[in-house]
């Protein structure tokens, strides 16, 4: 094939079950910020989806420093199911937003009671990413987001490759 289909990225969507509470959490916490939100109830929305809802509230949230969509959507007037699971199971998914200071992210995650994969951000000690931290957090619906510090040079060692 000479030419990819593929010609860039749009968003990345997680289905949620209250918008409200869950940009209690992507925005005020993490810091992303809604550059869209509104109510779907367009017939072509639900011909996407083949579902009948009563409507689909949606916001778009912007990753700063970075040209990355995250899109929130609440279905409304149609029965719901949990779709949580662990990393392991298919079908689960996350995305992975970079952090400038993953240890004190994760203090005042836990201090407003999200929950985290791991008890605190685990150093990675081998592969191209050594040197960095990482943590797994759940959103207000179990969906996972990976913070990622990146390693400073001071933390690969001196010069070695990592």
């Amino acid at each position: 094939m000479s030419e990819t289909p593929i010609t860039g990225f749009f968003h990345a969507g997680v289905t949620v079950s209250d918008l409200d509470r869950s940009l209690a959490f992507y925005r005020d916490l993490l810091g992303l910020e809604v550059s869209m939100e509104r109510v779907f109830t367009e017939p072509y929305i639900f011909e996407i989806v083949a579902l009948q809802p009563a409507a689909m509230r949606i916001a778009y949230l912007k990753v700063p420093q970075s040209p990355v969509i995250i899109e929130l959507i609440e279905f409304q007037g149609i029965e719901r199911h949990s779709g949580a699971a662990r990393p392991c199971d298919p079908g689960t998914g996350h995305f992975c937003l970079y952090v400038g200071d993953v240890d004190s992210l994760h203090a005042r995650l836990a201090a407003a009671g999200i929950r985290s994969r791991s008890s605190a951000p685990v150093t990675i000690t081998a592969g191209p990413n050594r040197g960095s931290k990482v943590v797994y957090v759940s959103d207000p619906d179990g969906y996972l987001v990976e913070l990622f510090e990146r390693r400073t040079a001071a933390a690969v060692g001196e010069g070695r490759p990592a």
